[in-house]
């Protein structure tokens, strides 16, 4: 707790010099046992002085207005809007890829704070798990109980996969539209041409990221070089776990949001007990002097 204007806190001080410099002019009256006298009146006149001193206080406080104050902060947030396509085909059983790369694209989704998230997913054909959102927490979620073969394990459908989640964008007016496709594989699917895919996501202005994840002629680099260059992305290779996670953390720091925070200070104001207090004691400092 603290006071908007602390200032006010000099009248103490003024106060306490008016009790021992200001002494009211009254009527003296003569009395022969001023000994006795001052017994009786001494303990009576000690709280008469702790009231006003009560009073004084509390309506010093209440002048200088105590408050208890919270920070309230509102992101003004330039946030991306990011679609994560992953490869599940039976082939990122191998060497745990597929387990590795859950982990690794996990983390990378619960760094992205103020950015709404996809996921698509394909093999055998690819589909929409989640649309654009800015619960992150869910798709993490969702990503968690991912499996391999609940697309297929047979096939590889990467240029449906591009052609699909592009359609996450339609009615999007982000200027940061980013995909990133992981992937340890070749098209086999063959459902989507490849220069249509690339169309696709250039018409909606999609910036597309390619990581190939594991050995080099697992996956055709020069087609996801391509993919990655027509769209203004980058094209990645990862054979380790490690290297992987260096990827997207320099794929995070290359889109990396914008954010201005707005700061609002909400007060809340405690004057009126003091006022209250001081109110209680004049009652009990009129009463007693009665």
């Amino acid at each position: 707790m603290s006071l908007l204007y602390p200032w006010v806190l000099i009248l103490v001080p003024i106060y306490l010099l008016c009790v021992v410099y200001c002494k009211p002019q009254r009527q003296m009256i003569y009395f022969s046992n001023t000994r006795l006298l001052a017994q009786i009146t001494k303990s009576k006149n000690i709280w008469h002085e702790i009231l006003k001193l009560v009073i004084v206080l509390s309506m010093v406080i209440a002048l200088g207005s105590p408050v208890q104050k919270h920070d309230i902060k509102f992101d003004s947030t330039k946030g991306y809007e990011i679609s994560l396509v992953f490869d599940i085909s039976g082939s990122m059983l191998q060497s745990n890829k597929f387990e590795i790369s859950k982990q690794i694209v996990s983390e990378f989704i619960n760094s992205r704070k103020n950015d709404a998230i996809a996921l698509s997913i394909f093999a055998d054909f690819a589909y929409i798990a989640s649309p654009l959102t800015y619960d992150t927490k869910a798709v993490a979620n969702l990503l968690k109980y991912l499996e391999v073969g609940v697309a297929g394990k047979r096939k590889t459908a990467l240029y449906e996969a591009i052609f699909l989640s592009s359609d996450l964008f339609k009615k999007s007016k982000s200027k940061n539209k980013i995909a990133i496709l992981l992937t340890d594989g070749y098209d086999t699917a063959k459902s989507v041409p490849l220069e249509v895919a690339i169309e696709k996501a250039k018409d909606m202005d999609i910036k597309i990221y390619t990581v190939g994840i594991g050995d080099e002629y697992d996956y055709d680099s020069a087609v996801l070089d391509q993919i990655a260059t027509q769209t203004g992305g980058k094209f990645f290779q990862a054979n380790s776990k490690e290297k992987l996670k260096e990827i997207y953390d320099t794929i995070g720091k290359l889109e990396k949001s914008k954010i201005q925070t707005n700061k609002y200070i909400k007060y809340n104001y405690y004057y009126i007990y003091f006022v209250l207090l001081a109110f209680i004691a004049s009652l009990i400092l009129m009463m007693t002097r009665r």
